[in-house]
């Protein structure tokens, strides 16, 4: 066994992210390696539900990946840990705090032009993240374009130069094996079994000449060396193209792309090899990440709540040994790790120890958080940064379907929201309602649909509502009198105010021009209390914004005169005037800007349009070649479900973020469905 770049003789396990847009076959991939390395002794299949990964009803139930999955193998005396990350771009921050410890990454992907944008987007997170990184071009046995061809249509999605290594034998229209370009053989596939050698098929030796030479030139672009060897004509040293293959895709410069099945488990052995012979090492992550000299470090890549086991924190550990029952210490404060697992999808193996390296699953961190850095070392050790989670795209709101639930709703979406962070809770103070946010609509599909499986919590979700607003556009003055006799002490409070509308965005303003003591001074903030009590309902049903109100005149009686009273009397002039000022409605308006590729931009215009949306431009994403930003305006209530059609319009790689511009006049049948609804809820 060679010895691993910090000299040790026994080379550490190694992390190994899957990732691949929706459906290219990630999921499956994991299962034939599984099969390969005999963790499994026979390959399950999606459609049969008897996958190690995606074991989840949720993720059955879908026929989709929701969340991480974990797998333990071991590879020729080399360990891996595999962690198969959903391809939705609504579970995408699943793959986000796992990636924090990843030594390297395979990207699925199929040879079709629709998915470039799918496969730019995760092939961009780990270029940012400078995560090596190797393509794994799937489906082979339905490949429809030469090899020659996909690569030019795939290289947009990648900064990086896609380094073929791998040339496909054909049959009669069939791939039946491979040329490997560095090796310099050929191998014919056996279904779910190791390929065989075989002697390079006389009809493709030119074109493995083509493409060998082709590979060596990308990799001689960093290599001065390996370039005069070519402009030499001297073949290159075997060795020496196998070291420059796996330097520069550790370094990020290349990206290698092997050929194969998953389903039919072809290419999956080279594909092993080629991990343990270039994928880099835990002390490489530890310094990409800025933790070469930590003495002790774990990262948090997943967190999970178990029926009976409680809480799982998936962690790997990056620096030092850990020992079951150490204590770790975190930004949140310590815990004692109690109970330490190996695992293979959803089945655990319990361990006591974990060495440098190792993914395991740690129980009873209760301080822990998904994405935190831990350290035995009391003085602890810096965290990893990660990036900004997304913005949510889409809220719904809950009901429960029984009230006695409302205590055991808290905490249990206090578990969601540990297990999947981009999941967020708002407690809306203006329309009343408990709205649950996330990436889409399966997302928040899925999160319901664990509320109610792992935590027996029945609730409904809802079309959220609206914050309208209104305002006034005409000026009245007014009297309010409280006048109340009841035996003993009564009741007496005398205003005359006067409303006049603001402009908009300048908010509320009370004032007074009272002079003699017409109302006593200490009266004064009474009055402006029961003005604002009034204002949270306005005649239209809805908080009144933008209104100046000053108190002009009023009387008083000595002796029954109170707080209360002017209170009382404020809100009755309030009442009496403001339906003499032309009520107005007024809708939230957000400002939105939608990331899309270019060649939906043109659709998205029309889409917004349609949603009474003002366009106010469009340009280059930075940074994201053939993608574009778009910026405009749209009404609150227009974009409660554009992620749904801007998803649909896109491929399902579209996304926007918003936030809240101004408040905008809604008039006609609109704004009649909106009072009329409004009334209808308050009757």
């Amino acid at each position: 066994m060679g010895l691993e770049p910090n000299g040790s003789a026994t080379r550490s396990a190694r992390a190994i992210a899957i990732l691949g847009p929706y459906l290219s076959g990630k999921t499956t991939l994991l299962e034939a390696i599984l099969t390969r390395t005999n963790a499994v002794t026979r390959q399950g299949k999606i459609a049969d539900k008897n996958t190690v990964g995606d074991a989840a009803p949720e993720a059955r139930d879908h026929g989709m990946s929701v969340e991480v999955n974990i797998a333990d193998v071991e590879f020729l005396g080399d360990r891996f840990t595999f962690i198969d990350c959903p391809g939705s771009i609504e579970f995408q921050s699943e793959a986000s705090a796992a990636l924090a410890a990843c030594d390297a990454a395979v990207v699925v992907c199929e040879p079709d032009p629709k998915r470039v944008p799918a496969l730019q987007l995760i092939l961009k997170q780990l270029e940012d993240r400078d995560i090596p990184h190797f393509l794994f071009l799937n489906k082979i046995d339905s490949f429809e374009t030469p090899v020659r061809e996909i690569l030019p249509m795939l290289q947009p999605a990648s900064a990086k130069p896609l380094v073929l290594r791998q040339i496909p034998v054909w049959e009669n229209g069939i791939a039946t094996g491979f040329v490997d370009l560095a090796l310099e053989r050929a191998f014919v596939y056996r279904e779910h079994a190791a390929s065989e050698v075989i002697p390079v098929p006389e009809a493709l030796e030119p074109r493995k000449q083509e493409a060998r030479f082709h590979m060596l030139e990308q990799l001689a672009d960093y290599d001065d060396e390996l370039m005069e060897q070519l402009l030499g004509d001297l073949p290159p040293p075997r060795d020496r193209v196998f070291e420059d293959l796996a330097k520069e895709m550790r370094e990020g410069l290349i990206c290698p792309v092997l050929l194969g099945s998953a389903e039919n488990g072809n290419g999956i052995v080279r594909l092993l090899k080629a991990l343990r012979h270039e994928a880099p090492f835990v002390s490489h992550t530890a310094a990409r990440v800025g933790l070469a000299d930590a003495k002790s470090a774990v990262q948090i890549l997943k967190t999970i709540y178990t029926a009976h086991g409680g809480k799982l924190s998936i962690a790997r550990v990056l620096a030092g040994d850990l020992a079951d029952g150490a204590t770790l210490y975190g930004p949140r404060g310590d815990d004692r790790v109690a109970g330490m697992f190996s695992m293979l999808g959803q089945e655990t193996r319990k361990l006591a120890s974990a060495k440098r390296g190792d993914t395991v699953a740690l129980g009873r961190l209760e301080s822990a958080r998904t994405g935190d850095t831990l350290s035995a070392e009391k003085s602890g050790v810096a965290q990893i940064k990660l990036p900004e989670q997304a913005a949510p795209v889409y809220g719904v709101a809950i009901e429960l379907k029984d009230r006695k639930d409302e205590v055991k709703l808290s905490a249990a979406l206090a578990k969601l929201m540990e297990e999947d962070p981009s999941i967020r809770l708002d407690h809306s103070a203006e329309t009343h309602q408990m709205v649950l946010w996330g990436q889409g609509e399966m997302h928040i599909r899925v999160a319901m649909e664990r509320l109610g499986r792992k935590y027996g919590i029945e609730a409904n979700t809802r079309r959220r509502q609206i914050p309208y607003k209104e305002t006034i556009k005409g000026s009245v003055s007014i009297r309010g009198r409280h006048k109340k006799q009841s035996g003993g002490h009564g009741q007496f409070g005398d205003v005359v105010v006067e409303i006049k509308p603001r402009s908009r965005g300048e908010g509320f303003l009370f004032d007074d021009t009272i002079t003699g003591g017409v109302v006593p001074k200490q009266f004064i903030p009474s009055v402006e209390i029961g003005v604002r009590d009034y204002l949270q309902h306005g005649p239209l049903g809805f908080p009144v914004v933008d209104v100046a109100v000053t108190l002009t005149d009023g009387s008083y009686h000595s002796v029954d005169s109170s707080d209360m009273a002017f209170r009382q009397a404020g809100r009755l002039a309030m009442s009496e005037g403001m339906p003499k000022c032309g009520p107005v409605l007024l809708e939230p308006v957000m400002s939105v800007e939608i990331v899309v590729p270019s060649e939906a931009t043109s659709r998205i215009n029309a889409m917004i349009s349609q949603r009474r949306g003002q366009i106010l431009g469009f340009d280059a994403r930075p940074d994201w070649p053939g993608w574009d930003v778009v910026q405009a305006r749209v009404p609150e209530t227009e974009i409660q479900d554009l992620i749904v059609e801007l998803r649909s319009a896109t491929a399902g790689v579209g996304s926007f973020a918003a936030k809240f511009d101004h408040l905008a006049e809604l008039t006609g049948r609109l704004a009649d469905q909106v009072l009329a609804a409004q009334k209808d809820a308050a009757a």
